[in-house]
């Protein structure tokens, strides 16, 4: 993929969160020379993260970066199948034994991929934001599912920064790609 092009976006895995069977939604982001897995977390069968993959050309040496939204372990326990990939949360990059801090909002992990600040689910929550030739999308956990439910999350430390977050979301995306469930469309 060329450095100018948009970046693209494919669902691996739909999620789901009903308890007590709970997925994540598993997103793949091919931005320039960057081949990005969002939050590879529990699924039924790994083959749900990692045939789509391959249905895409590529495997999982591939992927360059693993970018978790947040560190439940319903998002991260399948980090350990890029082995060759940065993991990059919402203030640092991983490789191996070394951690390095990053600026948090802002931080550009692609020529159109960029990270945002959006507590609500936990305090340490980044949201990917994916600029593609569809629009503006947005790998979050601020909603669960496509729904939008639940309106409020139980597990939210501070449903002001969760209301906050959403807001903004909502005004600066077309496409929002929930944790637990397909994607839907803003505007």
């Amino acid at each position: 993929m060329a450095q100018n092009e948009p970046a693209r976006v494919d669902i691996l895995t739909v999620g789901y969160a009903d308890v007590p069977s709970v997925a994540g939604t598993v997103g793949l982001v091919r931005d320039g020379d960057r081949v990005i897995v969002v939050d590879p977390g529990m699924v039924r069968s790994r083959s749900l993260i990692l045939d789509p993959i391959e249905r895409l050309g590529l495997t999982p040496d591939d992927v360059t970066h693993v970018f978790v939204s947040h560190h439940h372990l319903d998002h991260t326990v399948n980090i350990a199948l890029f082995r060759n990939a940065e993991i990059v949360d919402f203030r640092s990059r991983r490789r191996d034994d070394h951690v390095e801090q990053h600026q948090g909002e802002g931080f550009q992990l692609g020529p159109n991929t960029t990270i945002w600040l959006t507590p609500g689910h936990s305090v340490a929550d980044g949201s990917l934001v994916v600029d593609t030739a569809d629009g503006r999308q947005v790998f979050t956990h601020l909603w669960w599912r496509s729904d939008r439910t639940p309106e409020v999350d139980p597990y939210s430390p501070d449903p002001e920064a969760l209301i906050r977050s959403r807001r903004r979301v909502l005004d600066g995306v077309d496409v929002v790609i929930p944790a637990h469930g397909a994607p839907f469309r803003v505007r």
